[in-house]
């Protein structure tokens, strides 16, 4: 079934650079839609059948590919590739990457092919599953970031990555500071916190291998239980408070305000469930600085994300709402600071 995006033509060249890559003699896409969740990406389903080669049989498939307007934190389909390879082979859970295209005369823009998996990512659904199902939850996935925060440099794999910055918290702080310095509307909220952060900023601590985008809404949930870590767009090399502080953050939540890991159980518990899975010892206040830093971050994104429709002319209603989330933001930001 061809869609607006991928008319008949499009579909046999897809078909032509599978069979090329597989060693299939023939390749069918059936089938392929746009998946309902992902404001950064688009993430498409698609049904194949391939005769013979690496992936012979019928296969389900997930292609990822940039949309027509992207963040600027966004890295190119090579580099979430070879990040996705690296945590894969590390033991960390995910949807297996199978093929990265770089030649934009296949779909007309980079993409990446991943392994299906059957399951749900709605955090509003997952936050609303039992308690029995939520800590069983939030523990697997304890472990699965104290895995992915096991791999250090130096790894060849990720060389494409460049150094770790000296200092993450330094440099991340740096970053927004450009990011609001280049808008012309005033954020005084944003500026306040961009104060508090530099006078609160922590010592620099080894870095790991970051998701930087570790949320409920990014993994796969099936029949009440963890599946996969999704949407590696964001990965780099930080500090490991950066992720946790991440999934703390109100707006992940889903309405659970006082479940703070990510909607599903206590900030501490979570925690605690990491820390005994390897993970390093996070102390409140080094925590509350990563967590006011997210909560600015997220304001930034959200402008962002507001532009790409009104400014960069994408049309998504979702798009466009997230420019109401600022708000929510700043609010985050002044309880968090007035807690500290």
């Amino acid at each position: 079934m061809a869609t607006a995006r991928f008319d008949r033509v499009a579909i046999a060249r897809l078909n032509d650079y599978f069979a090329r890559c597989t060693g299939a003699g023939r390749v069918s896409v059936s089938e392929i839609h746009r998946m309902p969740y992902g404001a950064v990406q688009e993430n498409w389903a698609l049904d194949a059948m391939f005769e013979g080669g690496t992936l012979a049989g019928a296969q389900r498939l997930v292609l990822r590919a940039d949309p027509a307007t992207r963040l600027s934190e966004s890295r190119d389909k090579a580099s979430e590739f070879a990040i996705m390879r690296a945590v894969r082979a590390a033991g960390v859970t995910i949807p297996g990457p199978i093929l990265c295209c770089t030649d934009r005369a296949v779909i007309g823009k980079p993409f990446l092919v991943m392994q299906w998996l059957a399951g749900n990512a709605d955090g509003a659904a997952i936050v609303a599953s039992s308690a029995t199902a939520r800590a069983a939850i939030a523990a697997r996935l304890a472990r699965e970031l104290a895995a992915l925060h096991a791999i250090r440099p130096p790894c060849v794999e990720l060389d494409l990555l460049g150094p770790p910055p000296p200092d993450a918290a330094q440099a991340r702080i740096a970053a927004l500071t450009r990011a609001l310095a280049g808008r012309d509307e005033p954020y005084p909220v944003a500026e306040w916190a961009l104060r508090w952060l530099i006078r609160h900023a922590p010592a620099p601590a080894p870095p790991v291998l970051c998701h930087r985008d570790f949320r409920t809404g990014n993994y796969v949930v099936a029949d009440g239980r963890f599946t996969a870590l999704l949407d590696w767009e964001f990965a780099g090399w930080s500090d490991p408070g950066e992720d946790i502080a991440w999934f703390c953050l109100g707006c992940w939540r889903f309405g659970a305000r006082q479940c703070e890991a990510g909607g599903l159980v206590p900030r501490e518990i979570f925690c605690r469930a990491y820390e005994a899975a390897g993970g390093a010892a996070l102390d409140p206040e080094r925590l509350r600085f990563w967590e006011v830093l997210a909560a600015l971050r997220w304001l930034i994104i959200a402008l962002e994300q507001r532009d790409r429709a009104l400014v960069g002319g994408e049309p998504s209603l979702d798009l466009a709402l997230t420019g109401r989330r600022p708000a929510e933001c700043e609010l985050e930001i002044l309880m968090l600071m007035d807690a500290a």
